[in-house]
């Protein structure tokens, strides 16, 4: 029942930087989880980073260190900052909601089918 919506993405030059955010509507939001997924041309879909109801944040190794994700639940929206950005980061990027901790005990869960609500996406290029 959770609505989401992306914004933010556009055409940034190799090593600059982007937010995107991901804008939720519905009950209960502060209760989920939120995802952030990326997919390439050609390329499957892949989890790259997700923030637990309690602001405990994950990082997949591609993106460690470079990427920062943030919710703001008075504003009903999660933001993905993104640093030190490479052509290989290029990709529609997606949000999800889903209602079980994203991350815990050193085990992260990217399972596209647990994640129950997506939004449409914003197409992020990394490119000179």
């Amino acid at each position: 029942q959770v609505q989401l919506v992306e914004s933010g993405g556009g055409l940034v030059q190799p090593g600059g930087s982007l937010r995107i955010s991901c804008a939720a509507s519905g009950p209960n939001l502060d209760y989920y989880s939120i995802g952030w997924f990326r997919q390439a041309p050609g390329k499957e879909r892949e989890g790259i980073s997700c923030i637990n109801n309690d602001n405990t944040p994950y990082y997949t190794d591609s993106v460690k260190g470079r990427f920062t994700i943030s919710r703001d639940n008075a504003k009903n929206t999660v933001y993905l900052q993104m640093n030190s950005l490479k052509p290989e980061d290029t990709a529609v990027y997606y949000c999800a909601a889903e209602i079980q901790l994203c991350y815990y005990n050193d085990n992260v869960n990217f399972r596209t089918t647990d994640f129950g609500s997506w939004g449409q996406g914003t197409r992020v290029t990394v490119s000179s």
